[in-house]
Parts: C-alpha cells; structure tokens; sequence
C-alpha cells in the first residue's frame, strides 16, 4: 500500500515478485498493491488497486492479521477482492464494509518524502481527473473546472481577509 501515484509515483514492485518466485511458498502467496507489475511478474499478482491507498481506498485500511479473501474466475476474467474478517473473527459482508468505513488510514501511511513536484502534480491531476478508476487518462475539462473553483474560492477568501 502506499505505492499508487500519490505514494512513490506508480512504483513497479518485480523485486518482490521476483524474491517470491524462487521461495518455496511463493506460488501460494498473492501480491495485493495500489502500485504495478512489470510484465515479468509471475503468481498471484493484483495491481493497480484504487482507490489507491493514499487517497482513502480500502487497501490503506488493512492490518496485520486481516482475512482476505481473493476469488479470480479465469473463464470470465473478472475477479473479487474481499475484506472477510479479522485477527479475532470472521465478519458478515455488512459487517466488514462498516468495520473498513470506520477505520482511519494505517498510521504508517505516507507519501514517499521525497516525491519529487512533478510526480506529485501528475498524482493530483489524476485524483482530480477521477483516480485510478477513471483509467488514468486526464480529463482536462474537469481539471479546468475545479481550478476555476479552486481560485474562485481563494479570491473571496482574499477579499473576506483584507
């Protein structure tokens, strides 16, 4: 978590596909990341997770010892990433969807310190263009409208403070 765009800039994980590779329970541990995969990754591998974390997806809101339950149908190409309990038991659907609503962000969640300016704009004008699921394309009317807004807002605030 944390290694979507607003984290380190997209970043791409094959040191860790590749370290599970070669261990011997690598084929039965999956990979869950709001970051991506090069096309070399091998097993249980699902990226590009969004809302990414830093943006207050579900994934920034796991902890150690959580259940999670991966279900992938090869036929259909779709799959499931499901939130089914905790350390101590095993939640209803309702009930793992208000335990994730009432969690805050894992405390040791953070941009990468030194994010450099153009990475954290591109991170910006994609939240603003819709995020991950918007499918990272930029959709510069609606970043155009909320600048509009954005200074809109910022001059009054100018106005009512002199």
């Amino acid at each position: 978590m944390g290694i979507g765009p607003a984290g380190t800039g997209m970043e791409e994980i094959y040191q860790i596909t590749s370290a599970l590779k070669f261990m011997p329970l690598g084929k039965t541990i999956p990979v869950i990341t709001d970051g991506r995969f090069s096309g070399v990754s091998t097993g249980a591998c699902i990226g590009h997770v969004g809302p990414e974390a830093l943006a207050g997806g579900p994934i920034g809101k796991l902890r150690d010892g959580d259940l999670i339950e991966i279900e992938v149908d090869r036929r259909r190409q779709t799959g499931f990433i499901n939130f089914i309990g905790t350390a101590d038991r095993l939640l209803s659907p309702n009930e793992a969807a208000q335990e994730l609503a009432r969690r805050e962000s894992h405390p040791d969640l953070h941009p990468h310190p030194k994010l450099p300016d153009d990475t954290r704009l591109w991170a910006a004008l994609q939240e603003a263009s819709g995020g991950t699921w918007a499918g990272c394309v930029y959709d510069v009317d609606r970043i155009i409208d909320l600048l509009h807004i954005g200074l809109a807002h910022s001059s009054k605030t100018v106005i009512q403070e002199t």
